[in-house]
């Protein structure tokens, strides 16, 4: 039988979701959503006593994202603003010395490396990258260790690469290329490539450390640094991928170099991916994150350690059956504490650099950005759960203490007394236990009925956790009137490795089977309105709606946001060719039997389902094609459907504006079916 459990949280932790007692306000909307401050990126001060982050706050009428950088106590108390100029601060570092504090800005147009001395005076740039810079680290009180994008050719010299930026403005838009990748995300390739530099401070001199045609560290939509310093400054560890196959393979090294420049030499070399290197505090020990299987971008992270004086390399979580998003060293180089997606929550963990088991310490929502201060017995770290934005905690090195560093979206979220997500199980495909959770409307009324909005993520290997979101926040859909029920199927991250492999060759059966068999757990729920059924995805959960439109008629209403309609055709257009080639076993002229049988577009004449198409003009991971051949198909067979395109956008809608309108368009379709007389 289902069962129905709260979301497991530590007592202290708990307590951080508590708010205080406010007046009922209106609904919570993508408005209103809009008005909390967005915390990222915290950096500890040296001596622990303080945390820098970056805050971004929403102009909507402006249209525009603010970002500043704040200062709080790690004892708490009020944050102090550090920056407030016109432009936007990113990238925060501490000097050694914790005197500094670099950061990244435009300057001129440009993004460079500015620093901001606490003593006192405005922020001084620090570089002058033709190209601008994206990210930077210290390497001593006198060096930064900065990413910038350049001509390879030209590395490190600056007018050659101004030379060629403006080569780029010729008369002709014409753009011509001769391998794989020729556009990666959003962005149309133009020959140059990240690399790292050392600059040193007083003369401004940038010397190239990682040289040649390859991007250092390789794109990432997530997870830590490709890249770091050794405590002493002598040496920078990196990641880099062979750029003649960085289309179809993830296989990526790790390196290190001298920071005074040198050959690069190469420290890991397995089969697939290796990345996010640290140094130990003590500099003794090196470690990073592998993944044993090249094409699998969601193969289980493990952690690794290597004694830099022998060379011995251990891994530490080769028993612990989940992916490792990030770690950090305790001050006293003898545990490493690490983050995981566990059964729909982002917990911590800790395992000794010596071997041993995985314990976790701590859990109840989702946590990251972790930093042990000097004595090993504070953790600083961000955290969130359904109810609550990104704020920063403190919490002692067992994983008891928790506390509250910030407040800043407090006063804003009261009135609106969201509810915690519940975690529930049930029996999904083959009787594999499926977890699931359920978000009520605020205001929740047993006695009600309700109507029922099915939301599946993307990925297809990804889950829905216990944490928040601008994008899709199952808040937004509760306060509007709908139960929300969001499913972690077959393939989710989070119950081990088997379960998220599960998916590989078989798109359409067993998740399909999983959303199925949860969407009827969820009508059976006493306070469901069964009749008034609706379905949301995007991503992977966009081709899962483009699948049930072809395979069912349940739902009243459907929305695909950039969505796989054709599988073959979007072979042909994505650009991390690893995606279809792994999930779904090959090519599609290796292996047609696959391509033909999980694609949606053979099951057209199927559709009946009102839809509602939404696209990114931007998108190169699944291009604007494929909604509108969904669209298309819909339109031509007269079935109700809507299609709603954002030429400046990628496969996330990120603006301001676009995010409110998105929003409208998605519970008003949505609305328009689900509050319609039921079907007979």
């Amino acid at each position: 039988m289902p069962s129905v459990r709260p979301a497991t949280r530590l007592a202290a932790a708990a307590a951080l979701a508590a708010l205080p007692a406010a007046a009922v306000a209106g609904p919570f909307t993508a408005t209103e959503m809009m008005r909390l401050k967005r915390l990222s990126e915290p950096q500890v001060s040296p001596d622990g006593t303080r945390v820098v982050f970056v805050q971004t706050e929403v102009d909507l009428a402006a249209n525009a994202k603010q970002s500043d950088l704040w200062m709080v106590p790690v004892a708490g108390g009020e944050p102090r603003r550090l920056t407030g100029s016109p432009v936007s601060e990113s990238r925060p570092r501490w000097s050694p010395d914790g005197r500094r504090i670099a950061f990244v800005a435009p300057s001129d147009g440009k993004p460079q490396i500015h620093l901001l001395d606490l003593a006192g005076g405005e922020p001084q740039a620090a570089t002058a990258f033709a190209g601008g810079v994206s990210s930077v680290s210290w390497i001593d009180d006198g060096r930064l260790l900065v990413r910038a994008e350049v001509f390879p050719a030209c590395g490190a010299d600056d007018a050659c690469n101004g030379e060629r930026l403006e080569a780029l403005e010729r008369p002709s838009s014409a753009r011509a290329y001769d391998s794989l990748l020729y556009r990666h995300w959003d962005t149309w390739e133009d020959g140059r490539r990240e690399h790292l530099f050392a600059v040193t401070l007083a003369d401004g001199q940038a010397t190239d450390l990682t040289p040649g045609p390859d991007e250092v560290p390789p794109f990432s939509l997530g997870g830590p640094d490709g890249f770091a310093v050794s405590p002493d400054g002598q040496e920078v560890c990196f990641s880099r991928k062979e750029e003649k196959t960085a289309a179809w393979s993830t296989n990526g090294d790790v390196w290190v170099v001298p920071s005074a420049g040198g050959q690069p030499r190469r420290v890991a070399h397995g089969p697939g991916d290796e990345g996010g290197c640290q140094y130990s505090p003590d500099g003794r020990l090196l470690a990073w994150r592998m993944q044993e299987r090249d094409g699998y971008e969601s193969d289980r992270w493990q952690l690794l350690v290597m004694d830099r004086a022998s060379g011995d390399v251990r891994n530490l979580t080769a028993g612990f059956d989940r992916q490792v998003d990030s770690f950090t060293f305790a001050p006293d180089s003898r545990t490493l504490y690490l983050t995981a997606e566990d059964q729909g929550q982002g917990r911590v963990f800790t395992v000794p650099v010596s071997g041993g088991a995985v314990t976790r310490v701590l859990e109840g929502g989702s946590f990251g950005d972790l930093s042990v201060l000097p004595g090993g017995k504070t953790i600083v770290a961000t955290h969130t759960t359904f109810t609550q934005p990104t704020e920063i905690v403190r919490l002692g090195a067992d994983g008891r203490a928790v506390a509250r560093v910030t407040r800043v979206n407090d006063a804003t979220l009261a009135p609106f007394r969201l509810r915690p997500g519940e975690s529930v199980t049930y029996a999904g495909a083959g009787g594999q236990e499926v977890q699931a959770w359920v978000v009520k409307p605020p205001g929740f009324d047993p006695a009600k009925k309700y109507p029922l909005v099915v939301l599946i993520h993307g990925g297809p290997q990804g889950a829905w956790s216990n944490g928040w979101s601008y994008r899709w926040n199952p808040q937004a859909y509760a306060a509007a009137g709908y139960v929300v029920f969001m499913p972690n199927p077959t393939g989710s991250i989070g119950w081990g490795q088997a379960f998220t492999d599960a998916i590989r060759g078989d798109w359409g059966g067993k998740v399909y089977e999983d959303i199925m068999k949860g969407t009827d757990y969820a009508e059976s729920l006493p306070y469901v309105d069964a009749t008034r059924t609706v379905a949301a995805g995007a991503s992977f959960g966009g081709y899962m709606v483009d699948w049930i439109a072809g395979h069912t008629d349940r739902f009243r209403a459907l929305v695909t946001h950039d969505g796989v309609f054709d599988v073959v055709s979007m072979y042909g257009s994505t650009e991390e060719l690893w995606f279809p080639e792994w999930d779904l076993e090959g090519t599609y002229w290796t292996n047609a039997e696959t391509y033909a049988r999980w694609n949606p577009r053979a099951f057209v004449t199927s559709f009946k389902t009102p839809t509602l198409v939404v696209h990114g003009e931007r998108d190169y991971r699944v291009p604007v094609e494929q909604g509108l051949a969904m669209f298309t198909a819909l339109q031509r067979q007269g079935v109700p459907s809507r299609l709603l395109v954002f030429p400046d956008e990628n496969h996330w809608v990120l603006k301001p504006a676009n995010s409110v309108r998105w929003h409208e368009e998605v519970l008003g379709w949505l609305d328009r079916w689900s509050r319609k007389e039921p079907r007979p």
